[in-house]
């Protein structure tokens, strides 16, 4: 944004625009002095935005988080920390040129107390700066880049979700164990598949683990996975680490099998690999392909099961790992809300220290010092299950 402040810019233009909020009636009246700084007094209801993107390829997350988040309040009887709710949901789109002036619209012209959301991790960073400055809580409910809680951290950004490298990193001692000869990495070709891939390699090796060979393909535009396959084969590797999702997982999946590697050369990844509608449309050939996740469906617990029936009967489908994050940061907020000694940011990041342990579908978590979510990871094989399948869990990773 070079010398101009982002806040200041956004600030002029919301002033600007003063004129039409008079006339838009944004809903509640709620008490404007909740702001920004330590204090804030608190009123009965409560402001919270939802950046989530409801168009373009990363919908589906978004649905799944949204879905998520709002089964949290329809079973709290719409409130978070005791107070009546007023949702404001926005869409996020496809990346920052969508994401981040839709973040500054709820900050600045719907008044939010706070924003959760965002799947993208250029949206993530992108907003950084300007919830530091504006002094507003951004909890960040799936991007994944590892600098949100490591480089670029904010006291007022939060992450319910996971960081890219940890994932990654949880599966590599696991695979150095289970093969004995050489890993072929491959993933796409852009900031995630790097930090997934240099998380895993860094565990990977210091089990002593050794790489066959690494390569990175044109994110969003492979289709023919071929000539990789063919070089994971001409390699010798004896088994491969992948990460993609979405499509680009539903397509390598399915020609790893069509080439004749599944069953010969085990497929490792991130559960993204074989996560939600990418397992469904995969269908068998996704069998035997184990990943490395910190939620299964099949998680055999009764906070889980509560949950996945609870989630089946209001969404008709069973639920994402997206959708558990969004369902977990609904209950961060009602915890802190609850502990907050007013609406302002300072007040309501005071509270988020201060949450703990979180009883959540995919296992007890807490935030780190750095905010980041510290969890357990699970190693899953993807296993059929009644015609269907399904990330069976394997066991707890190191």
């Amino acid at each position: 944004m070079g010398a101009v402040s982002l806040v200041s810019l956004t600030r002029t233009l919301a002033g600007l625009a003063l004129g039409a909020l008079a006339l838009s009636g944004c809903g509640s009246s709620l008490d404007e002095s909740g702001g920004s700084g330590s204090g804030g007094a608190r009123s009965e209801k409560v402001r919270i935005g939802l950046l989530v993107p409801l168009s373009g390829v990363y919908a589906p997350i978004g649905e799944d988080m949204k879905a998520g988040f709002e089964l949290y309040l329809d079973q709290h009887d719409g409130k978070l920390g005791g107070r009546e709710v007023d949702l404001v949901t926005a869409d996020e789109g496809e990346g920052p040129q969508t994401g981040v002036p839709a973040a500054q619209k709820l900050v600045d012209q719907n008044q939010v107390t706070a924003v959760a959301g965002v799947v993208n991790s250029a949206t993530a960073l992108g907003l950084r700066d300007f919830f530091h400055e504006s002094k507003k809580p951004l909890l960040i409910a799936n991007a994944g880049a590892d600098d949100i809680t490591g480089a670029r951290k904010s006291a007022y950004v939060w992450r319910t979700s996971f960081s890219n490298g940890d994932v990654s990193a949880a599966l590599g001692p696991a695979v150095a164990k289970e093969v004995k000869g050489g890993v072929y990495l491959v993933a796409a070709d852009y900031a995630a598949g790097k930090e997934m891939v240099a998380g895993f390699r860094k565990t990977f090796e210091a089990a002593g683990g050794k790489v066959a060979g690494e390569k990175y393909t044109p994110f969003g535009k492979t289709q023919d996975f071929q000539p990789y396959l063919s070089a994971i084969r001409e390699s010798g590797a004896d088994a491969v680490f992948a990460f993609y999702a979405g499509a680009e997982a539903v397509n390598f999946v399915k020609q790893y099998k069509q080439f004749g590697l599944a069953g010969k050369t085990p497929l490792y990844g991130t559960g993204f690999l074989t996560e939600g509608g990418a397992l469904a449309a995969q269908g068998a050939a996704a069998v035997g392909v184990k990943t490395s996740l910190h939620y299964s469906t099949e998680l055999d617990t009764p906070v889980n099961k509560e949950f996945v029936a609870a989630y089946e009967k209001a969404a008709k489908k069973p639920p994402t790992v997206y959708a558990v994050q969004g369902y977990d940061t609904a209950a961060v907020l009602d915890k802190a809300l609850a502990g907050a000694g007013g609406d302002g940011g300072d007040a309501l990041v005071e509270a988020l220290g201060k949450v703990g342990s979180v009883d959540s579908p995919r296992g007890p978590w807490k935030f780190d010092a750095d905010h980041n979510a510290e969890q357990t990871y699970y190693l899953r094989e993807v296993e059929t299950s009644g015609g269907t399948a399904v990330n069976a869990v394997v066991g707890e990773l190191e």
